[in-house]
């Protein structure tokens, strides 16, 4: 019995050595994600500006035909409570957000992209023809894009504009909030050899 286990891992020894390199030497493989988190400052289209803190997952096609390299989904959430300056004092504008995106080549450290979300909204505000009207929800839809630059190893940082569509909210017009954001992420799957 003892002669089975020592040729089974004879036998499974000598295998690793033939899938140990399965990426270029340039870099190590890891999980084909970003993280991030960001400031944002969104034009609400109803009472001024507002700021508030933003997160991001993205992951990107790692394997797959050449064409579809850049290829990923972007899930995002974003919450407008800050630096209110419109007349509004409870106004509150929440997204949840997915969709595809896509990473042109890399340029050196720049990497523009170009996303198209779909996710659900909520606002809180104050209703003064109704007192008991002071929350709705939509469904979202928000094109946008933007740039990241790395600037060390796995960081990078980003600059994002997004343009939200909130269809039928107040007597079938469309409320059109957009903004930039500014922030990092951290490169899950790019360990980059120096």
């Amino acid at each position: 019995m003892r002669l089975k286990f020592i040729c089974a891992g004879l036998f499974f020894s000598a295998a690793f050595p033939a899938f140990s390199q399965v990426s270029p030497s340039a870099t190590q493989g890891g999980i084909p994600f970003k993280v991030g988190a960001a400031f944002s400052n969104y034009y609400t289209d109803w009472s001024g500006y507002e700021s508030g803190p933003t997160v991001w997952v993205d992951w990107t096609l790692s394997h797959g035909p050449r064409i579809l390299n850049g290829l990923g989904i972007e899930a995002e959430g974003r919450d407008l409570n800050y630096n209110r300056t419109g007349s509004q004092p409870k106004l509150r504008e929440d997204t949840g957000e997915g969709g595809p995106v896509y990473h042109w080549g890399h340029f050196d450290r720049f990497e523009p992209y170009g996303k198209f979300l779909l996710g659900y909204g909520h606002i809180s505000f104050n209703d003064l023809r109704d007192p008991h009207y002071t929350h709705d929800s939509r469904a979202v839809l928000a094109p946008g894009g933007g740039a990241e630059y790395r600037i060390v190893r796995n960081i990078w940082v980003r600059g994002d504009y997004e343009y939200q569509f909130w269809p039928n909210f107040f007597h079938h017009h469309s409320m059109d909030p957009q903004g930039f954001t500014i922030g990092a992420s951290y490169d899950l799957s790019r360990m980059h050899a120096q």
